[in-house]
């Protein structure tokens, strides 16, 4: 498990772009046959990928949860961008298709991942945060997700949001995680940007056509910045960070949300006036 420290607004300004690429910028979350996460201290997020192949793999915890089991004192989210796989909780297995998510309550003890097909592998992208008490593990299909579209056609953001892991349909403890989906002709994620005083997040860009990029944009709204990102890569999104992005092409990206609240429109926005 790799580590990631928090990083101050003022010391983010005076990293080059090699700089803002190492502190938070993930390139590499998914490899064939492994379980490969990022620990962030910025509130304490686990995200990253499982891909099984022809065996399957166990969560453990590691020296960094300081723990017996991953989840004792945590809580799990994952969202399937592969083909058709496999989770096991504690002895239930839930079957997980393309664009469907579990959720994974405190004190689960045993959670294993397995690929339907070996040859066309699951990709399980997961995100965890610390947990004060138990709720029930369950499977979220596409259907289920609470799913709203917003923007327009003439400023380039027409997108469906498919909120799965939220308040409105499941408990959880902090943890909250959806995938939103930008049309055809749709470049921006997000325009007026905003911060998340209350809360950090995580985004997971992916359905990005070959040659592709996607300029996400963060720093301070005074104190704009940005990093190019590809297919399946992570950036780390502080709470003093504009959470905002835009392509050269239509694609998707898998949001994740921890702090003091779990209120999706709980937004400090920003001025177009003022950004810069």
């Amino acid at each position: 498990m790799e580590i990631r420290q928090p990083i101050h607004s003022e010391h983010a300004k005076k990293l080059d772009t090699d700089g803002l690429r190492e502190q938070f910028l993930v390139e590499s979350a998914f490899v064939e046959g492994e379980i490969k996460l990022t620990y962030s201290h910025i509130d304490r997020i686990i995200f990253g990928g499982v891909v099984p192949t022809t065996d399957a793999l166990e969560l453990a915890a590691g020296k960094e949860l300081g723990v017996e089991f991953f989840l004792q004192r945590r809580e799990l989210g994952l969202i399937n961008i592969g083909q058709a796989g496999k989770v096991t909780v504690d002895g239930q297995v839930y079957e997980i298709s393309n664009r469907e998510a579990l959720y994974i309550g405190m004190g689960a003890k045993e959670v294993k991942f397995e690929s339907v097909d070996a040859a066309n592998p699951a990709q399980f992208y997961v995100n965890s945060t610390p947990a004060h008490q138990t709720y029930p593990t369950r499977k979220i299909t596409e259907v289920e997700a609470d799913i709203v579209t917003l923007g327009s056609q003439e400023n380039c953001n027409v997108r469906t949001i498919n909120k799965y892991i939220v308040p409105a349909v499941l408990p959880t403890c902090q943890l909250t995680m959806g995938l939103t989906q930008l049309h055809d002709g749709s470049l921006w994620n997000t325009m007026p940007c905003h911060t998340h005083e209350r809360r950090m997040e995580v985004y997971m860009y992916f359905d990005m056509p070959q040659d592709s990029v996607v300029f996400h944009m963060m720093g301070e709204p005074t104190e704009t910045r940005h990093i190019v990102m590809r297919e399946k890569q992570c950036v780390i999104s502080p709470s003093w960070s504009i959470h905002s992005g835009v392509g050269t092409a239509a694609y998707s990206f898998i949001w994740s949300m921890c702090g003091e609240n779990q209120t999706f429109d709980d937004m400090d926005h920003v001025a177009m006036s003022d950004i810069k």
